[in-house]
């Protein structure tokens, strides 16, 4: 085989995705009080203030999930050229993408929403490559 007949831009973005979320997850999970007191105070004077436990909690099983999905994905299109697990990492990483962006949004923390944007990009375009593939 030929490296060329690989799925080299789909296995790039879903690296990416797996980076983002393992990485952030990670973080989550190591550092939940910072995290939390942190968030509390960003999200103070936004109508999500009295849940952000809770929405701290449903982002981090979606990073989990979405990591878990992208590694799963990276070895499916790898060895059985199958686009499944990988479609769901890039929808799960799109949806989160979009749950942070609301936040920041909610928040009125106009940069950081600015920063999701840059990270929604790529996601998407692995949602793209993989849904003209199949």
């Amino acid at each position: 085989m030929e490296l060329f007949e690989y799925p080299l831009t789909e296995t790039i973005l879903l690296l990416f995705v797996f980076i983002t979320f393992f990485q952030s997850g990670l973080d989550k999970i190591s550092d939940w009080n910072g995290n939390l007191s942190w968030l509390k105070s960003h999200f103070a004077k936004s109508p999500l203030k009295n849940m952000v436990p809770l929405l701290l909690a449903i982002v981090l099983l979606m990073e989990i999930a979405t990591a878990v999905c992208s590694v799963w994905g990276m070895y499916d299109l790898l060895a059985n050229n199958e686009r499944a697990v990988a479609l769901c990492a890039a929808s799960l990483s799109c949806v989160t993408l979009l749950m942070l962006l609301f936040g920041q949004r909610m928040a009125k923390d106009y940069d950081g929403a600015r920063t999701i944007v840059i990270y929604l990009v790529p996601a998407v375009l692995l949602l793209f490559f993989l849904e003209i593939n199949l």
